[in-house]
This record gives structure tokens, C-alpha cells and sequence, in this order.
């Protein structure tokens, strides 16, 4: 009988992005598609990719299956042979990105694996291709975790959530990215899902605050059990449909986020609690922590609802209004329960 991966799904897909989580997506899909596209900017990344078969910035260890991956700088050749896209740019740098993009994808099925709000649109990543690009809402989906970019590369069990309103698209892309190491399942709520991304990564880096301040696994317990009631508040005023929040797509990328050696943003936060800059630690870092952007951009969109969120509001105060760290997390332990 045929391994799981060595079924393939035929699904004409390209993933647009050059960073470790675009890579860790490439291997997956390489094995179970005869043919993946996939664009980044760096056009010596990709000639050492088709020469020696890795990603010589990230994930290195990792040797891709390069028959079966068309590796370009073209982003409109990939865009245009693909029916199915998936975006893994950090959030800050996607408008950027797209500014080479002449190809119509209004057509196309586009998945959003990004885990950020689109900075000056204040949108989604969904809601920025449907406004911006006039792509449908029932062509757009998310991809999810909790699934480290890291723990793929060493083919570790992960589990993915492929959200979107059509049921056949969501089915589609989970069937692309199921394979021996990779379980799917799939979900209708793309707006909780992707703003549970957003969310996750600004309370992660709480967590890693806290851990470079010095405090103990009790209150990160405390901190988390509290963000997640946070979360479901900010994501019930936004999309008030029936969800449970302690799927593995809500709680469970939290838990990771927050906990794991992997999580850029917990690291990143353990500097900041540890006294660095948030200049030192990005340029320490060489990695793009999603929520310092999240916890600005937030901000802005929380303003609409008006839901409490004291810990998001604790990260902003560190982060753009240069509070003490040490000053803004005692306050904050007071107003937890």
C-alpha cells in the first residue's frame, strides 16, 4: 500500500514567500504535488536552491525536493501557473512584495498563511486581497497551525487547519498538505482563525516579556489562561459566529507560540524583558517578530469595538510608548485573575 506521501493531489499550487515558514510549506507540498510554485526576491537564494537543494538562509537542513519545485524570481510566472496561492510573507512586507504583481488573481484561490495585519490598510490578510484585489471572500482561506516552521524541518508530527467559507477550497488545500508527518483537518471561520493568528503572536510575546523578567511557570500560566479569554472577547465583537476557542487553530497556536524554543516572538520578548532595545533585539534577532507590528496595528482596530484588552494594551505600552517593562507587567499582574 502507498505511504500518505506518495499520494498526490494534482493541486496546481505556489507559495510566495522566501522565509522559513514558505520553505517549511514548499517541503510539505513537495511531497505530496508533482509540481509547486514559488517565488522570493533573492535571486542568489534561488540559484543556490537549484544547485544544492536547500534554502541557504533558512531552514538549511532541510533538502527540497527541487524536481518537483519551480523556484523563481518571477512572481507573475508563478502566480499564473498556480490556481491555488499561498502567501507567507511577514504581514509588514507583503504590500512591497506585491508591487511586482501584474497578474490578475481575482480568479484565483488565495490562502493566507501570514500571521499579521496588513500595516496602513489595518485589514487582514484576507480582507486586504478582497478590498485590494477584488478577490472574493469565498476564494480567500487560512492556513494555521500550531505547526513551528522548525519542527517541519525535522519532519516532527504537526497539525495544520485549513480554514475557508467554501468547503471544497478549505478540502483542497488540507489534501495538498497532508503527508506522513502533516495532519489537516478544515474549518469555515476564516476571520477568527486569522485574527487568532494576530492575536497569538502579541501574547506570545508577553509570555517571552515575563520569562526575561523573571517570572515563574505559574504566572505564565495564569498570563495565558487569561489571553485566551481576552482572545475569544476580541474575536466574538469582530465575527460573532459559533466557534470554540480552544481548538487547536485558537489555543493550541497559542500554547505553542507562547511556549516553544522555536517562537521568534517569545524570544524576541525574553530580550526586550532582559533590557534590550526593540531596535537591539530586531537587529539581534535577523527575523521578523510578528507581534511588534500586531500589537500597533491592533490597537487601531480594537479602537471599533471597544473590548478591554489588558495585555495587548501592556505589549503596546512597551513596545511604542517605551514604558518600563518591569513597571507596565506588575500593573498588569493585578488586573489578572
Amino acid at each position: 500500500m502507498d505511504s500518505e506521501t506518495d499520494k498526490k493531489t494534482g493541486l496546481s499550487v505556489a507559495v510566495i514567500g522566501g522565509g522559513s515558514w514558505a520553505t517549511a510549506l514548499v517541503k510539505i507540498l513537495s511531497e505530496t504535488n508533482d509540481y509547486v510554485g514559488w517565488w522570493m526576491r533573492d535571486e542568489e537564494a534561488v540559484m543556490h536552491i537549484k544547485r544544492y537543494h536547500h534554502n541557504p538562509k533558512y531552514l538549511q537542513s532541510v533538502e527540497l525536493r527541487t524536481e518537483r519545485i519551480d523556484v523563481t524570481t518571477d512572481m507573475n510566472h508563478v502566480v499564473s501557473e498556480a490556481d491555488y496561492i499561498i502567501f507567507a510573507i511577514p504581514s509588514a512586507f507583503l504590500k512591497p512584495a506585491l508591487d511586482s504583481l501584474n497578474t490578475p488573481i481575482s480568479d484565483k484561490v488565495i490562502f493566507s498563511a501570514i500571521k499579521g495585519i496588513v500595516p496602513d490598510e489595518n485589514l487582514i490578510v484576507g480582507e486586504f486581497f478582497n478590498q485590494k484585489y477584488e478577490v472574493p471572500i469565498e476564494n480567500i482561506g487560512v492556513i494555521m497551525g500550531p505547526c513551528h516552521a522548525e519542527e517541519v524541518a525535522l519532519e516532527r508530527l504537526s497539525y495544520l487547519t485549513c480554514a475557508s467559507q467554501t468547503q471544497e477550497y478549505a478540502k483542497n488545500m488540507a489534501d495538498a498538505l497532508a503527508c506522513d508527518f502533516i495532519k489537516t483537518s478544515t474549518s469555515d471561520d476564516i476571520y477568527g482563525t486569522e485574527y487568532a493568528a494576530v492575536l497569538k503572536n502579541i501574547y506570545s510575546l508577553a509570555a517571552g516579556i515575563c520569562h526575561g523578567l523573571g517570572y515563574g511557570d505559574n504566572f505564565q500560566a495564569v498570563l495565558v489562561s487569561n489571553a485566551t479569554r481576552e482572545m475569544k472577547k476580541f474575536i466574538k465583537a469582530v465575527h460573532p459566529i459559533k466557534r470554540d476557542i480552544t481548538g487547536s487553530a485558537y489555543l493550541g497556536d497559542l500554547l505553542v507560540t507562547a511556549y516553544s524554543q522555536f517562537s521568534r516572538n517569545r524570544l524576541f520578548g525574553t530580550m526586550i524583558g532582559k533590557g534590550y532595545t526593540v531596535r537591539s533585539a530586531m537587529l539581534e534577532m535577523n527575523m521578523v517578530a510578528e507581534g511588534y507590528y500586531a500589537a500597533n496595528l491592533i490597537k487601531s482596530v480594537k479602537r471599533e469595538y471597544e473590548v478591554k484588552m489588558p495585555i495587548s494594551n501592556a505589549v503596546y505600552k512597551i513596545l511604542y510608548e517605551g514604558k518600563n517593562p518591569k513597571k507596565v507587567m506588575a500593573n498588569l499582574a493585578e488586573k489578572l485573575s
